[in-house]
């Protein structure tokens, strides 16, 4: 799985982090990105719902071609 997160579109609702917190997190600024080794999305089936979640969008999930 790769997990993409448009940082122009990003507002830091927070709403990834609260549905995935185990991939998921707010930096300084409060922005969404990826905790350290998570950024396959480690199998968190939660991850999917942390995308849908975001109000704006800024998250994409893919899985690889293959």
């Amino acid at each position: 799985m790769h997990i993409d997160i448009d940082k122009d579109v990003c507002i830091g609702a927070g709403q990834c982090a609260l549905a995935a917190p185990g991939v998921f997190t707010q930096d300084d600024d409060g922005f969404s990105t990826l905790l350290p080794g998570r950024e396959d999305g480690a199998g968190d089936p939660m991850v999917r719902e942390a995308a849908r979640a975001c109000p704006v969008s800024a998250i994409t999930v893919t899985e690889p071609a293959g």
